[in-house]
């Protein structure tokens, strides 16, 4: 079990986030650079940056799994920043590899939070990386370590030419003088273009404070502007005795007899032969979003990473103070008071609340782009497993969602997204048979709708075949009416049937008969809504419906006997009175269906679903409200509107889970303005039971 310093623990969460942030940009880079089939100066400089600031922050972390892998893939493209034509003869293999150790570092990662954290063990990857660097430096594996370890002293002298030398010593028993070192290059990472030390790495070995305690730590730098911001950060740092300022024909070398002592602690580290030579080491250990921007310019944002906990928890408290604003409003003492000066008070009360409420709103909307990229590697994966060629075409990226929203529907896109390659994109041999482009395209496009977003996510491939769906939905007893009654877009939606496959056999991507039905359930948990539509030979497309957030919504309430429900206003096509009796019909089953310019829809009478009592039981009476959930329309049956209200939505407790309230038509709960609570309708769900 890998266990964390005490002094660390704080930095856990901070650690686990930049992490990720930077091998999700590195899953990009790679992408990119593997499709254009060659990586550029500036993608090799980023993805050294990388490497090296997930080593050295996981080593002061205490992981040494995570540390010694990313040291492994730093010490790989320390190569390529020297010579990119080196990558020629390992390109494939290269990609692989650091892909792989990419999923390696995420799903350690994902672990270290966990009190019985066991590291992993990458030093298979660890080999073969080393394997690789041996081969890009035209050198046998080791021991061609020593000569490598050899040849970084001279590295200090004509390879620095116009670098500044700054030799610090620190306080008597400071301690971990190796730690304090790599945080001052961390500083000064974002004043400098270049910097170096000696010792190298001081972070990856804490048996080099012995030499640090020695002989001082050496720090080679090429200010961005001037010597003075370096010499500024040098003496506002904890813990510093003493600092000198080397002249420019001084390398900083200690005496011979020390030089041999300092060295002598490298091979017994990881990877010793291919330790960075002098000058090499670019802006370590950057922040995310410096780490991010193209070139490492080292500009800062004014940004600030905040737990989402916290961001829930005002969410949470933003809706208690819409909620108290409208029940002072609303307060029934009041009635029939004219009260002047509390109306102007209340209404700027109004105006502010709901300023406040945009406010916190937009802080947890997040741009769909991050999830788009990650569909990425998805699609890179799956083809090079099914000798397929495909392209992935996104639009729309830069649209927002509530985070947790945002959070959701990733699953669903990765299992539609596989479904399209594996069932749907033809091999190209077949594609170029049919008169098709030998790469097929999968393209995700995302735009706002009102107060939904619609995401499509298509392919040009071969289509849903209708026969072949009902074939197997007919053998495995899914059908619920004679097969002559189902039409196209009722037979699309048998594939979100659980259990539904029309794979024979299971593979690594396909088969069990769960992708598609996770897609409907998971969309639902966020009040989304999934549609089909397909043509055979010409390709296939979801298209999703879902709300900006789940924390408060636009609704119309409406009365079912002395029963207040509220229905969401983008479920809502029209409200209607019915005034000819000749527009209620039945169908075959004796099911009620109303006639409206031309189109019969089926109605859902809601004090009969919820068994309420109530005196308007004639159709005539009562109110109409037609909804939409995907492709499927109904209407309901209410006694009467009674407004349009804005309404927190608040989760029902968890004791009422047994009930399967969600599939009965209920989403959630919300408290009027008298303080009565109100019901939330979930138009999907009374649709799809029809």
């Amino acid at each position: 079990m890998s266990a964390i310093d005490p002094g660390m623990e704080a930095l856990l969460e901070t650690f686990i986030y930049e992490s990720n942030t930077m091998l999700e940009q590195l899953d990009e880079i790679l992408l990119e650079s593997e499709r254009a089939q060659n990586i550029n100066q500036e993608n090799i400089d980023s993805i050294f940056r990388i490497m090296h600031t997930v080593k050295g922050s996981s080593a002061m972390m205490g992981f040494s799994a995570i540390s010694g892998l990313g040291h492994a893939v730093e010490d790989v493209f320390f190569i390529l920043r020297e010579d990119a034509n080196k990558l020629g003869p390992v390109f494939s293999s290269l990609f692989d590899l650091v892909f792989q150790s990419s999923d390696f570092l995420k799903r350690e990662i994902e672990r270290v939070s966990d009190p019985n954290y066991e590291e992993g063990d990458p030093s298979d990857m660890v080999r073969q990386l080393h394997g690789l660097a041996a081969v890009m430096k035209g050198e046998a594996p080791p021991p061609a370590a020593p000569a490598a370890a050899g040849a970084e002293a001279p590295a200090a002298g004509p390879s620095y030419e116009g670098f500044r030398r700054i030799r610090i010593h620190f306080e008597d028993e400071c301690q971990m003088e190796n730690m304090r070192a790599f945080m001052i290059l961390n500083q000064l990472a974002n004043c400098c273009d270049e910097i170096d030390s000696v010792p190298p790495h001081p972070e990856s070995d804490a048996t080099l404070c012995a030499d640090i305690i020695r002989n001082g730590f050496l720090i080679i730098c090429k200010p961005t502007d001037n010597l003075d911001d370096v010499i500024k950060i040098i003496e506002s740092s904890l813990n510093i005795k003493s600092y000198e300022l080397l002249s420019e024909d001084d390398d900083g070398s200690p005496p011979a007899a020390e030089a041999t002592d300092a060295q002598a602690p490298a091979p017994a580290g990881e990877g010793a032969a291919a330790l960075p030579a002098a000058g090499a080491v670019q802006a370590a250990a950057k922040a995310p979003a410096a780490a991010a921007a193209a070139g490492g310019s080292g500009a800062r944002q004014n940004l600030i990473s905040v737990n989402q906990i916290k961001l829930d928890a005002l969410m949470d408290l933003v809706g208690e103070i819409v909620t108290a604003e409208s029940m002072v409003a609303s307060n029934p003492d009041l009635r029939g008071l004219k009260l002047d000066n509390f109306t102007k008070s209340t209404r700027e009360l109004r105006k502010l609340t709901d300023e406040l409420q945009d406010v916190v709103m937009s802080i947890r909307m997040v741009p769909l782009t991050g999830t788009f990229q990650k569909m990425n590697r998805i699609v890179r994966d799956m083809t090079k497993s099914l000798g397929k060629k495909v392209d992935l075409v996104t639009y729309g990226g830069d649209t927002e969602v509530d985070k947790t929203i945002n959070d959701t529907i990733g699953d669903p896109f990765m299992h539609m997204i596989r479904n399209s390659i594996d069932h749907a994109i033809e091999p190209p041999e077949v594609r170029m048979s049919l008169g098709k482009p030998e790469t097929g395209q999968v393209t995700i496009n995302a735009r706002n709708a009102g107060g939904e977003i619609l995401i499509d996510v298509s392919d040009d491939g071969s289509g849903l075949d209708v026969d072949r769906i009902l074939a197997k939905a007919r053998n495995n007893g899914m059908l619920t009416k004679p097969e002559s009654e189902y039409t196209d877009k009722e037979i699309f939606n048998l594939i979100m049937l659980p259990g539904f496959s029309t794979n024979t056999e299971v593979t690594e991507y396909s088969g069990r008969g769960v992708g598609m039905d996770v897609v409907k359930k998971n969309l639902e948990k966020v009040g989304g809504a999934v549609s089909i539509s397909s043509e055979k030979n010409k390709g296939t497309t979801f298209t999703i419906k879902i709300p900006l957030t789940l924390a408060i919504v636009d609704g119309m309430n409406i009365s079912v006997g002395d029963t207040t429900f509220t229905l969401p206003i983008t479920s809502i096509k029209q409200s209607f009175k019915i005034t000819d009796p000749k527009q209620v019909l039945h169908d075959t089953d004796g099911a009620e269906m109303i006639l409206l310019r031309g189109d019969c829809y089926p109605v859902v009478r809601l004090h009969e679903h919820f068994m309420i009592s109530t005196e308007k039981t004639d159709v005539m009476d009562g109110i109409m409200i037609q909804v939409e959930s995907g492709n499927s329309i109904a209407c309901l049956f209410a006694d009467e509107l009674l407004g349009e209200y804005q309404v927190v939505v608040k989760p029902f407790p968890s004791f009422f889970n047994k009930y399967n309230l969600k599939e009965l038509g209920l989403s959630g709960c919300s408290i009027l303005g008298d303080g009565s609570i109100c019901l939330i309708l979930d138009a999907n769900s009374l649709v799809s039971n029809l």
